[in-house]
C-alpha cells in the first residue's frame, strides 16, 4: 500500500488548527457581551473564556490523549469538530442567556478543541521524528493564524490604515449579532475540521522518512527514543518544571487574549482616542498583531529550537515574555505601544505550542508523547483559568497594573529556573 505523502499530513492538520483557535477568537465577543442585550461584566466574560481553557485541556488530558492512541488521530479530531461545532450552535441559540454561553462555548467548544488540539500533533511527531520543532511549529501554527481570521470577519479586514475590505464592516457592520456569528462559525468550525481530519493517520509502523537513519540504540535515549509512561514522567522534577513554566507562559498570554478588547479600550480612551477608535485599535492589536506574530511564534521558535536546544528556548522565550508584560500597562494606552506589546506577547505566546510539545517528546519519549503531552498542557488549562480572570478582576477594579505585572514576574523567574534545567535519566540531550 502506498505510504501517504506526510505533508499532506500537515495540510489537514493545518486546517485543523485554523478552527481550533476560535478561542483566540473570544476578544471578538467580548465587547458586545458587555453590551445591551447582554450586559456581563468583564469578569463574567473571562469566566466564559476560562471555563473554556480549562476545559480543552481536562479533555485533552483525560479523554483525547488515550483515545486517539487506542483509536487513532482520525476518528478522535472527527468527533472533536463536531462537538466543537455544535457547542457554537447552542451559544448561539441560547440568546443572551449567560449560562447558555457558558455551556456552549465553555464546555462544549472547549471539549471540542481538546478533542481536536493533540491529533496533529501526535500524528506529525511520529511522521517527521528528523524536524520535531519545526513541525510541531506547523501543526499549531494553523491554531494561533485562525484567531486573524475569525476576529477579523466580525469587523472587517482593517489594519491600521490599511483596508483590505473597503466598504464593508465585517459581519457585525452588516447587522449580525454576536449570537447569529456564533451559529455561522460552529457551523464552518464542524465542516472544516472534519475535512482536515480525513488526513489523521499514523504512519505505517516501523516507517522512516526518505534519507533519514534512526539514531543507533545507544543514541536513542537522546532523540527521544526512550519513552515515560505518564506516571513515570509526573515522579520526575523536570515535569514539574516544565508544567510551571508552561503554566505561567500560559497565564501571561491567555491573560492578554481575554482582555486585550477592553483593557485597549479603557488605555486608549484615558489618553483621548474616542470610542470608536479605540475600539478598531484593539481589534487590529489582537486580529492582525497578535494573531500573525503568534502563528509566525510558533513555526519560528520551534525552528530556532532545533538549533539552540528546547531549554535555551524556552528560557529566551519566558525572558523576553517576562520584560513586556511588566511594560505592557505602561505603553499599551498608546496606538503604537498597544501594537507593538500585542505582537511582541503573542509571538512567545505563540512559542509555548511548539517548544513544550517538543521538549516533552525529547525528555520523555517520542511514541508516548500523545499521551505524555496532554498531561503537560494542563498547565495551560490552570494558566487559562488564573489569567483571564485575574485581567477580568483587575479590569473591573480599574486596576490593569496588578493584572499584568504579577504575570511577567512570574516569566521572569520561570526563566531562571528553566535555565538550570537538568534532563532526566535516559531523555534527550540539550
Amino acid at each position: 500500500m502506498k505510504t501517504l505523502n506526510r505533508w499532506w499530513v500537515v495540510a489537514g492538520g493545518i486546517l485543523i488548527q485554523l478552527c481550533l483557535g476560535a478561542i483566540y477568537a473570544w476578544s471578538a465577543f467580548t465587547g458586545k457581551l458587555t453590551a445591551d442585550p447582554f450586559n456581563f461584566t468583564k469578569t463574567r466574560t473571562q469566566v466564559i473564556f476560562s471555563v473554556g481553557l480549562l476545559t480543552f485541556a481536562v479533555v485533552m488530558a483525560l479523554i483525547a490523549g488515550p483515545w486517539q492512541k487506542k483509536a487513532g488521530p482520525r476518528k478522535v479530531a472527527i468527533t472533536g469538530g463536531l462537538v466543537l461545532g455544535a457547542g457554537y450552535v447552542l451559544a448561539g441559540l441560547a440568546g443572551n442567556d449567560f449560562w447558555g454561553i457558558l455551556v456552549g462555548v465553555g464546555l462544549l467548544g472547549g471539549a471540542g478543541i481538546g478533542l481536536g488540539y493533540v491529533c496533529p500533533i501526535a500524528a506529525l511527531v511520529k511522521w517527521f521524528p528528523d524536524k520535531k520543532g519545526l513541525i510541531t511549529g506547523l501543526a499549531v501554527a494553523g491554531f494561533g493564524f485562525g484567531a486573524l481570521i475569525w476576529v477579523k470577519l466580525t469587523g472587517g479586514f482593517k489594519f491600521g490604515p490599511v483596508n483590505l475590505t473597503p466598504g464593508w464592516e465585517g459581519l457585525y457592520g452588516m447587522g449580525w449579532t454576536a449570537s447569529r456569528v456564533f451559529v455561522l462559525y460552529g457551523i464552518i468550525f464542524a465542516a472544516l475540521v472534519v475535512i482536515g481530519s480525513l488526513a489523521m493517520v499514523n504512519p505505517p509502523a516501523g516507517w522512516t522518512p526518505a534519507g533519514w537513519t534512526p539514531p543507533p540504540a545507544a543514541k536513542a535515549a537522546h532523540t527521544g527514543g526512550v519513552n515515560f509512561g505518564a506516571a513515570q514522567m509526573a515522579r520526575t522534577p523536570q515535569f514539574w518544571i516544565v508544567f510551571l513554566t508552561f503554566l505561567v507562559g500560559a497565564t501571561a498570554g491567555l491573560m492578554v487574549v481575554g482582555v486585550i478588547q477592553l483593557f485597549g479600550k479603557d488605555a486608549l480612551t484615558a489618553n483621548g482616542i474616542s470610542a470608536d477608535s479605540a475600539n478598531t485599535i484593539a481589534g487590529t492589536a489582537m486580529g492582525l498583531f497578535f494573531a500573525l506574530l503568534n502563528g509566525l511564534g510558533r513555526i519560528i521558535w520551534g525552528s530556532l529550537s532545533d538549533r539552540l536546544g528546547r531549554k535555551t528556548a524556552i528560557a529566551l522565550m519566558c525572558l523576553l515574555q517576562g520584560l513586556v508584560m511588566i511594560a505592557f500597562y505602561y505603553i499599551g494606552g498608546r496606538e503604537w505601544g498597544l501594537y507593538l506589546a500585542a505582537a511582541v506577547i503573542g509571538f512567545n505566546f505563540g512559542g509555548n505550542f511548539a517548544l513544550f510539545p517538543a521538549i516533552t517528546a525529547d525528555y520523555f519519549g517520542n511514541a508516548n508523547v500523545g499521551t505524555n503531552y496532554p498531561w503537560v498542557f494542563m498547565s495551560y488549562g490552570v494558566g487559562g483559568v488564573v489569567g483571564p480572570i485575574l485581567g477580568g478582576i483587575m479590569g473591573d477594579a480599574k486596576a490593569w497594573m496588578w493584572a499584568f505585572i504579577p504575570a511577567g514576574a512570574a516569566c521572569l523567574l520561570m526563566a531562571l529556573i528553566v535555565g538550570a534545567l537538568l534532563r532526566p535519566p535516559n531523555a534527550a540531550s540539550e
